[in-house]
């Protein structure tokens, strides 16, 4: 009988460290999106029931509204050389979309949005710099830029193709699923 008790015990050792590694796995995933797109739990998780709440496949659409913030559309123009430089570049309202001013990372944009560098920004070092960087056109087809103007357009949303990131957006709908 204590043969018996102690082959339960290793079973059910086994199968719980199963599910922990389940859990750390898609508890990784969704830290390693967070960070990716410099979002806090609380407005991450707000995308996710938004995302829950549209049509479609949910962790598609996940990163879908987190590819159209103007922080990341800023930083996949060019205009700035990182996802948090460019959040800091938005914040500081270096930018306008459809001709105003705007200073709020998390503004949603939407197909035939023109964000544009503001006049009195153009000359800064970050922003040229940021910008001969990028070399030739862009390689997303959801955006298009025009470096002499400083100007580019949200053409339409992405598809999961065109997102570049080799995350796996259904472990994090699977966290927030159980």
């Amino acid at each position: 009988m204590d043969l018996l008790k102690q082959w339960i015990k290793r079973e059910l050792i086994k199968k719980l460290s199963k599910s922990e590694k389940v859990f750390k796995q898609q508890l990784q995933e969704k830290q390693k999106i967070k960070f990716t797109y410099g979002t806090l739990e609380k407005q991450f998780r707000t995308y996710f029931k938004k995302a829950s709440q549209m049509k479609g496949e949910t962790g598609f659409n996940l990163l879908v509204l987190l590819e159209s913030r103007l922080d990341n559309v800023v930083y996949k123009l060019g205009f700035g050389p990182t996802r948090s430089a460019a959040r800091q570049l938005v914040s500081h309202a270096h930018f306008m979309v459809n001709g105003a001013k705007v200073n709020i990372a998390s503004y949603r944009l939407k197909p035939g949005d023109i964000v544009q560098v503001r006049e009195k920004s153009k000359k800064l070092d970050i922003i040229l710099n940021s910008i001969k960087m990028v070399k030739g056109d862009l390689k997303v087809s959801w955006l298009s830029v025009d470096k002499a103007k400083m100007e580019g357009t949200f053409v339409n949303y992405p598809e999961r193709d065109e997102i570049d990131l080799t995350m796996n957006e259904q472990l994090v709908v699977e966290y927030y699923s159980r």
